[in-house]
Order: C-alpha cells, then structure tokens, then sequence
C-alpha cells in the first residue's frame, strides 16, 4: 500500500536526504513548520517527511484527538509547501509505535543510500535511552536536535557516545509555540490566529476540538 501522500518520485534512483518529523501534531503549529523549513533548508534535506503518531507508547492516547483529525491537520498545514509531505504509515499500522521500526519502515521505501535525519526536539533527544532500541537508532539516522537560543546543549555530553556521534544540534528561534499551549488558549476563548496556518484554524472550529 501506499503510505506516502505526493511520492511519485519514491523510486528516483538518485541519492537524497531524507527529514522525518514525528509528532502527535494535535495540533500541528508553526513552531513544527519553522523546524522543519530550517532543517530543510540548513541541512540541504530534498524533503521532510511528516509522521503523525498512531499510537505513542509515552502517551496517554484516550488524551489525544483522533487519529484522522491530527493526520488532516498537518497534511492542511504543510499543503502549500512542495518540500513537506505526510505519511500514514503510524497510522495505518497497528500500534503502538516507535520511531526506530518507522524509520526502518521508511527507509524500505526510498532507494538504497539515501540518508534520513530525523527531527525532533533536544528535550526528547535527551530521552532517547528510553526509547526502543536507541543505539540502533542512532545508527539508522541522523538525529537533529532541535532546541530555541540559550537552551543548555551540553546536556547531550551526558549521552553515550555512539548517540552523541549520531545527534546534530539545530538552534531555531521563535520557537515558544507549543501544541499544548494552543490547547489551552481554545479551551480559555483565546485566539489562536497566527500560530498555526489558518486552514488548521478552520479545520478546529468546523470540528470544535479541545473546546472541551
């Protein structure tokens, strides 16, 4: 089955450098976006791939918004930028998930020696000897390490040091958004224009998420 929305190209011979972003994405905002575009664009990725969680194993699912409302989210968000794609592939296959066995999965999909760097932030970075088979991991792909200005990046010297080799630290600005904090402001009556794209905005008041 297909699980990769706009793959047309999956079978182009030429070696490329894939991004994945994980998430729950509930919902997707621009701080995700800015990550993804700076990784992209500093890194020189040929695409960033999107991954919205199926079943996270450290997270309480029954707090989490439906599956489909979360991958209908993101693909609205990333619609208008021809670098980002969503794939389905968490949430078309039994759970729970982690990210070593997508990455695995993914990386049957595109040709032999493209590289894939997985993005997420320095805070689950430093997690990830609580992951599922971390050092295999490291060893699949590069980890980027996403953190704002003034985030202590040193932490990372506290890791072994076949995951320090395989972790790319990458400042971003302007990234004090959070999905919870969105979360909250709709629970609270705020605003929530400008922080996520405005068909995510739409596609929240049609569907009244988090608004109880």
């Amino acid at each position: 089955m297909d699980r990769l929305e706009n793959d047309s190209d999956l079978s182009r011979p030429d070696e490329r450098r894939i991004g994945v972003m994980g998430g729950t994405f509930d919902p997707i905002h621009y701080g995700h976006l800015l990550a993804a575009e700076e990784a992209r664009s500093r890194i020189g990725l040929s695409e960033v791939i999107f991954v919205p969680t199926g079943y996270p194993p450290h997270k309480d699912t029954s707090r989490i918004s439906h599956q489909e409302d979360r991958f209908k989210m993101t693909s609205l968000a990333v619609a208008g930028n021809s670098s980002f794609k969503v794939s389905r592939i968490e949430i078309d296959t039994p759970g729970p998930h982690h990210t070593v066995d997508t990455i695995l999965a993914l990386k049957s999909l595109f040709p032999k020696g493209s590289s894939f760097y997985f993005i997420t932030g320095l805070d689950s970075i430093l997690q990830l000897l609580t992951w599922k088979e971390p050092f295999l991991l490291a060893s699949l792909c590069t980890l980027i390490a996403v953190s704002r200005p003034g985030y202590n990046v040193n932490k990372i010297l506290d890791l072994p040091e076949q995951i320090r080799k395989a972790i790319l630290p990458l400042e971003i600005p302007l990234l004090a958004i959070s999905s919870t904090n969105i979360r909250r402001r709709l629970r609270d009556g705020m605003s929530i224009r400008y922080l996520t794209p405005d068909t995510v905005v739409d596609y929240i008041m049609r569907k009244r998420l988090y608004l109880d």
